[in-house]
Formats: C-alpha cells, sequence, structure tokens
C-alpha cells in the first residue's frame, strides 16, 4: 500500500493542499475549524509528515541558537539548560553558541555565526546598542537578562530591587560596613545592581565609603571573589559585610575570609547573587537574590515562538521579579553558629 499523500489529506478534509500545507506549517489566517477538519483528517489518513521537506517549505529549521558568553559560571549554565528544556517542551532543538566578547554576541545576533536557526536567544554580558549600531537582525531574537535593547525583545530581571533588598537585609541585620564586590578592573561603579546598593545605603543614611568598592580581575570566576577580598583585607579598612554580584565571585570570597581566619557570618556576611544551585551547598549555606530565572525563562521562550510565528510589532521589554533568599552566611551580627 502507497502512503497517503498531501492530496489524500485535501480530498478527505474537502480542502485544497495549500490549506493542508498551511495547517501543517502552522500558518496564521486559517479558520479553527478548518484546521481541526485538516488535522482530523492527517490522523485518520495516517499522514506522516516530510520534516525535511517542511523545513525546505517553510524556510525553518525547528532549530534555536541559546547565546551565553561562558558555562563555568553556575548562572550561565543553568540558564542555558533551562532554555533548552524548555525549547524541546515546544518540539524545538536547540544549537548551544558561546559569544566570549562583545563582538561575538553581535555576530550572533546577526547571523555571522548563527546562520541555520530560526531564531537567537541572547544570555548577554556586554552587548549594547553602542555595539549593534544600526545592525538589524535577520531572524527573531530575544534578549535574557542585561540592558534593554532597543531593536528587539527583552526580559529584564530585578537586579536593582534585588539588590537593594539583600542590601536592606544586611543593614537590618547591624551591618554597617558594607564592601561590594562585582566592578570590574579600573572600571567605574555602575549598573542596575550598584544603584540597589546605593539607594539602600541612602535610606538607612549611611555615606559611601569608595574604599569599599572591590575590583576583581573578573566578574565570573570564584578565582575573582577570592582575590577582591584578600585584597581588601589587606587594604586594613574594616567591613562587615561583603555584597558579591554573583554567586561565583561569592563563594571566592567565603574562601577568601575563611583562609585569613575570619568566621561567616559571626565576623563578616557574605551574600551572592543568582541563588544557583551552589549557593545552598556552600559552608555556611549562602545567602543569595533569585532573579527569577523561571520567569525569564518562560517569558523569553514564549516571545520567540511568536516572533518565530509571525508576530509583528515593536520590540518588546518583559521586567521580572527578583526575591531574597536568607541563608546562614547573612545570619545576624553575633550569632554564634
Amino acid at each position: 500500500m502507497s502512503r497517503p499523500t498531501l492530496a489524500d489529506v485535501a480530498v478527505r478534509a474537502g480542502v485544497s493542499a495549500k490549506t493542508v500545507s498551511n495547517v501543517l506549517l502552522g500558518r496564521r489566517y486559517v479558520a479553527e475549524a478548518t484546521r481541526a477538519r485538516v488535522l482530523a483528517a492527517v490522523a485518520e489518513a495516517g499522514y506522516a509528515v516530510n520534516e525535511a521537506g517542511r523545513g525546505l517549505a517553510s524556510g525553518r529549521t525547528g532549530r534555536v541558537a541559546v547565546v551565553v558568553p561562558m558555562i563555568y559560571q553556575p548562572y550561565f549554565a543553568e540558564v542555558a539548560e533551562r532554555l533548552i528544556l524548555a525549547l524541546e517542551e515546544h518540539g524545538l532543538t536547540t544549537t548551544l553558541r558561546i559569544a566570549h566578547d562583545t563582538a561575538a554576541e553581535r555576530d550572533a545576533v546577526l547571523g555571522i555565526t548563527t546562520p541555520d536557526v530560526d531564531g537567537v536567544i541572547l544570555c548577554p554580558h556586554g552587548l549594547s546598542p553602542e555595539v549593534l549600531g544600526d545592525a538589524v537582525p535577520p531572524r527573531p531574537v530575544v534578549q535574557l537578562g542585561g540592558g534593554i535593547m532597543p531593536t528587539f525583545d527583552c526580559v529584564i530581571m530585578g537586579e536593582s530591587t534585588g539588590f537593594r533588598a539583600m542590601a536592606e537585609h544586611l543593614l537590618e541585620t547591624g551591618r554597617r560596613r558594607i564592601a561590594l564586590i562585582g566592578i570590574g578592573p579600573g572600571g567605574a561603579p555602575q549598573g542596575s545592581r550598584f544603584a540597589g546598593y546605593l539607594d539602600a545605603l541612602a535610606a538607612h543614611g549611611i555615606a559611601l565609603d569608595e574604599r569599599l568598592l572591590v575590583t576583581g580581575s573578573d566578574w565570573d570566576r570564584r578565582a575573582s571573589g577570592y582575590e577582591a577580598v584578600v585584597g581588601l583585607l589587606q587594604t586594613g579598612v574594616e567591613f562587615d559585610a561583603v555584597m558579591c554580584f554573583n554567586d561565583a565571585m561569592a563563594v571566592g570570597a567565603l574562601r577568601g575570609l575563611r583562609s585569613h581566619g575570619l568566621r561567616v557570618p559571626q565576623d563578616v556576611a557574605v551574600t551572592g547573587f543568582d541563588d544557583t544551585d551552589e549557593a545552598e551547598f556552600t559552608t555556611p549555606p549562602l545567602s543569595s537574590v533569585s532573579p527569577e530565572q523561571g520567569e525569564m525563562v518562560a517569558a523569553t521562550v514564549r516571545m520567540l515562538i511568536e516572533r518565530i510565528g509571525g508576530r509583528d510589532e515593536p520590540p518588546r521589554v518583559v521586567h521580572t521579579g527578583a526575591h531574597l533568599v536568607p541563608r546562614e552566611s547573612s545570619a545576624p551580627a553575633g550569632r554564634d553558629g
């Protein structure tokens, strides 16, 4: 017996072969009653879609590029996994790409290194409107994290809100000399996390001491947190808490303090950001800020699928929340274990 064809399905459903094709390709503007009749005819006829042929006809590959700056930083590894699994639920496969600098991020967005995908999800590290310039991505792009880009959809995490909540938490537990680790080498303090830190200090009437703003050799490695806190100790500047821009640096800070005979949290509180799995298993367990990864991933995937499906409107911005996850590393000052 020969295999049923598209024409066979069309005859059974009482529609044209073109209408059957439109339904199978997921195109809009097909009446729901007609769509249901075609899908029923497909099932009755036992028609199997030729995926290779469908890809050629639709111009789609069924693949999405997930672009991250690195995977040694736990946050990016965890987000990449969440994205891959969420896309898989929608029948999409994934190409994981590492964009190690802003030029590589730009190339991924513009399709230079991602030519064979239906869309791109970018977790940026340094991409900015200035870097992208007037260039227009050739296919749908959604950015997860980072600052707002005017040319494509963005999901923005609650960095300022989360960092302010953590600083408020430390102040409420009696800390007053809160060091900040995460400013890049030689860079000026900036960004939403730094703004949240400043807001909390101002609300408590505490003046900024720039000696407590610590640089590291890298934003994303545990060794950088270690180097930064040891460097701070060597200055002799007093501090009773360390806020780190992410959990990776906080893990390094924990080791640096311990190696110099300081107890956490009795002598110094330590906090991170991202609430990665690692935070729960440090010694002591690390207080962190959850940027609502599940919410961010769901919004990102939803918007990308809508764009791939043909949704045409100005770039959208979705703001997600953030919440404090207090653990033992920031217990009240003076607590004995």
